[in-house]
C-alpha cells in the first residue's frame, strides 16, 4: 500500500510549509510556502550559517539599512530553495504594508526583482500578500503584470470571492485558525473532520471555484491535525509542516478523494464590491480578528528578524 503522502500527491499537489532545506529535501515538495517565522528559523539553522554570513557581508559593503538587508535575506533564502524544489517559492510583502496597496505593489516589485538578479525568473515565486481589501488590489495590479500572487491570511467567503475577482494567481485559506477560534468560541476541545469550521470552509470555497470556472489555485493552510488534511484531499494545493508530512509518510491507510472538480453543486456567481466585503469581513468576527492577529503576528515576526539582522550586522 502506498502511504498516505504518496496517494495524497496523486490528487494534490503537496506544499511544503517550511523553509527547513533538511526537511525540503526529505520530503520533496513540488513547491514552498514561506512566511517571516520561517525565514527566521532558516537563518537560525547552522545550515544556513554560510548563505547568512554572505548576505550579510555583501550588504554592509553596499551600505544596506538593517531592514534592507533582512529584505535581501528573505530573498536569499527563497533563492536557495528555488534550487529544492521544481516548483514555486512564495515570497511574503512585509506585513506592514497590508493596509497599503502601492507600497504593497512596490515591495514586490522590488522582491522580483531582487530574485531577477540572481537568476531567477517570476515563473519560480509567488508574491505573498494578506487578504485585506488593499491586498488583493495590490494582487490586481501585479497580475497584469505577469507577476502571480499567493493570497494569505484567509478566512472568508468574502475573501475568497474578493480574490477570485481580482484574478489572484493562489489563495492559502487557513484551516487550523479558524478551528482554533471556533473551538476557543464554543468552549470545545476539538471537532470531528465533518464538523471542523476550517475544514468546512475551505470545501466551500473549492466548490465556489469548481462551480464557476475560476483558474484560481487552492491551497489549504495552517493544519492542526492529518484529520484536517485527509478531509481536504483533491483540494488544488495543500501546504503542509513536516511533522504532520511525517506523519502521512508513515500513513498506509487507504485516502479516498474528498474534493474534485466533477462534483461541484454549481454555486451561483457572489458579487463582490468593496462596501460588500467590508460588510461581509466586519459581520464575520472570526474572519476580522484572525485576520487582524495574522498580520501583527507575521509583523511581529519581521520585526525579529530585523532585530536578528542588526545584532549579525554589529558582530
Amino acid at each position: 500500500m502506498k502511504s498516505a503522502l504518496d496517494q495524497l500527491r496523486d490528487m494534490t499537489t503537496v506544499v511544503a510549509d517550511t523553509g527547513d532545506v533538511a526537511a525540503v529535501k526529505t520530503y520533496a515538495p513540488v513547491d514552498c510556502t514561506t512566511n517571516p517565522s520561517i525565514v527566521l528559523a532558516a537563518l537560525k539553522d547552522p545550515a544556513s550559517e554560510a548563505l547568512t554570513a554572505r548576505e550579510i557581508e555583501a550588504g554592509k559593503t553596499a551600505g544596506k539599512s538593517t531592514e534592507e538587508l533582512a529584505a535581501t535575506l528573505t530573498v536569499a533564502v527563497g533563492a536557495e530553495l528555488t534550487k529544492l524544489v521544481p516548483g514555486r517559492v512564495s515570497t511574503e510583502v512585509d506585513a506592514r504594508l497590508s493596509f497599503d496597496t502601492e507600497a504593497s505593489v512596490a515591495r514586490a516589485r522590488a522582491i522580483i526583482a531582487d530574485y531577477d538578479a540572481r537568476g531567477i525568473g517570476r515563473e519560480r515565486i509567488l508574491i505573498k500578500l494578506a487578504s485585506t481589501w488593499e491586498g488583493i488590489r495590490a494582487a490586481e495590479i501585479l497580475q497584469k503584470e505577469g507577476i502571480d500572487c499567493n493570497l494569505t491570511l484567509l478566512f472568508s467567503m468574502a475573501q475568497a470571492v474578493a480574490c477570485a475577482d481580482a484574478g489572484a494567481f493562489l489563495i492559502s485559506p487557513f484551516v487550523g485558525r479558524i478551528t482554533d477560534w471556533y473551538k476557543k468560541a464554543q468552549g470545545v476541545d476539538g471537532f470531528a473532520p465533518e464538523e471542523d469550521p476550517g475544514v468546512l470552509s475551505v470545501r466551500r470555497i473549492y466548490d465556489y471555484y469548481k462551480s464557476n470556472g475560476i483558474d484560481t489555485v487552492v491551497m489549504g493552510a495552517s493544519f492542526r491535525n492529518v484529520e484536517q488534511i485527509k478531509a481536504l484531499a483533491g483540494c488544488d494545493n495543500l501546504t503542509i509542516a513536516p511533522k504532520l508530512l511525517d506523519i502521512l509518510a508513515k500513513d498506509e491507510t487507504a485516502l479516498p478523494r474528498v474534493l474534485s472538480p466533477e462534483t461541484a453543486s454549481g454555486a451561483a456567481p457572489i458579487p463582490m464590491e468593496e462596501a460588500t466585503f467590508r460588510w461581509e469581513m466586519n459581520a464575520d468576527a472570526m474572519a476580522t480578528e484572525k485576520l487582524a492577529e495574522g498580520i501583527r503576528n507575521f509583523d511581529a515576526d519581521h520585526r525579529k528578524l530585523i532585530a536578528m539582522v542588526a545584532e549579525k550586522m554589529s558582530a
